[in-house]
């Protein structure tokens, strides 16, 4: 019995002590970077904006490429944590790139976009993009702003592992600058080390013969928190957008919310079970120079409860979708169009949405 005890007892310190050492380097190694950071501009992009001038933006969330109908995930009710290999990862993303090559934006925001991450296989899809697809909008200018750097996630079992991602704007028009801005963080040591660092990502766009600016805010706001964070981002967004809105400039907000604007009607897909659940963004918070745009006439999102590709039905009377992606814009931005394309769900968890619009 005594030494049952000592070899307990022993196995106990030991796990504590991996455990200390894990939260020590985490703690030393976590992510935090600056309130505003300048991203670095890649590419050649030589064409400018003009007034008038009918131009098409496309926001996909990809779910890093490893979230297609195929997958379930264990933060959303799933069991999975690695939920493609390496081959399934590369079909997603040529299906994404066949998907954004037919609709041909003239600028692509994109979000969990992965960069180096065990979840993906080490695949760089920011390059890969620019490297296989021929579409316009891949070789012009594009910016990178990372809010997901963690050298080891250590959990669940399997943990995820290393991961480095983010969201990204790509566009055949050229960009004059682009800045990360921080967003706050809800979530308090040690969960905090291993968390997602939220932001916003601003490119600012020339518009020709003109003084003012396209000012473009790629997000992808918080999804696993009790609320706080998604309501403190979205007042973080507000000032951002409303200031720059006062100074005369073009302002167009594009991204995954993991918010329903309230003047969605996103009945069409109740909450049947005890599933993870969207905020609301109430636009009456902003400025009434602002319009939002969200098309629920084709879930935006579908829950990663269970797989889609052999669920006994896709009925959202049986399987639980959203409608959290869309689109912000300043009253001097004359929207035409804003649609969702469904695409079954078969590369990524979202669909992508598309605005058409002119600078007035």
């Amino acid at each position: 019995m005594k030494n049952f005890l000592r070899i307990a007892v022993t196995i106990l310190v030991m796990i504590v002590l991996v455990a200390g050492c894990l939260i020590g380097f985490l703690t030393v190694d976590e992510f935090n970077p600056e309130e505003v950071e300048k991203l670095v501009i890649e590419g050649k992009g030589e064409k400018t904006i003009s007034v008038g001038e009918p131009m098409k933006i496309m926001s996909l969330n990809m779910g890093y490429g490893a979230l297609g109908d195929n997958a379930d995930f264990f933060m959303d009710g799933g069991r999975k944590v690695y939920t493609a290999d390496k081959a399934r990862v590369l079909e997603n993303l040529d299906r994404d790139i066949s998907i954004i090559e037919g609709i041909a934006p003239d600028i692509l925001c994109v979000q969990e976009l992965d960069r180096n991450s065990d979840r993906s296989h080490f695949i760089d899809q920011s390059e890969y993009f620019k490297v296989i697809s021929k579409a316009d909008v891949f070789h012009g200018n594009n910016a990178f702003a990372t809010n997901f750097k963690v050298a080891f996630v250590p959990v669940p079992i399997p943990p995820i592992g290393k991961v480095l991602a983010g969201i990204e704007v790509f566009s055949g028009y050229r960009m004059d600058s682009a800045v990360r801005l921080r967003l706050p963080c809800p979530f308090s040591w040690p969960l905090r080390t291993f968390n997602l660092k939220r932001c916003l990502e601003v490119v600012r766009f020339p518009v020709e013969d003109s003084d003012k600016e396209l000012v473009l805010v790629n997000l992808h706001l918080e999804a696993y928190d009790s609320g706080e964070g998604k309501i403190a981002q979205t007042r973080a967004l507000k000032d951002v957008v409303e200031k720059e809105a006062k100074e005369g400039n073009y302002v167009i907000v594009a991204g995954d919310f993991n918010q329903t604007f309230s003047n969605t009607d996103a009945s069409a897909y109740p909450a049947i079970r005890e599933l993870w659940q969207p905020g609301s963004i109430d636009i009456a918070d902003f400025d009434p120079d602002f319009s939002f745009y969200q098309d629920s006439s084709v879930p935006t999102c579908r829950s990663l409860d269970r797989a889609l590709d052999t669920a006994e039905s896709r009925d959202p009377m049986d399987f639980q979708y959203y409608v959290v992606d869309g689109f912000i814009t300043s009253s001097n931005v004359s929207v035409q169009s804003v649609h969702t394309d469904d695409y079954g769900f078969v590369s990524s968890d979202h669909n992508p949405v598309i605005m058409e619009f002119t600078l007035r």
